[in-house]
């Protein structure tokens, strides 16, 4: 599954692992994307993978 935001175009950050001696290892952060149905432009009913902070950003513009 592709972790990258259909909206906004988070994806997967990097950085390190640090254990309790300091040593560092590589490691990555997966976007929090939920599957949904979202409109597009068009009008039109599609699937799209969507991270947690747009679809709390999509929530509010309902309203």
């Amino acid at each position: 599954m592709s972790r990258i935001c259909s909206i906004c175009g988070k994806g997967a950050m990097s950085g390190n692992n640090v254990s309790h001696s300091r040593i560092r290892t590589r490691r990555k952060w997966s976007a929090n994307v939920q599957k949904m149905n979202i409109v597009d432009d068009s009008g039109k009913e599609t699937n799209a993978y969507v991270c947690t902070r747009c679809l709390r950003t999509m929530r509010k513009q309902e309203k």
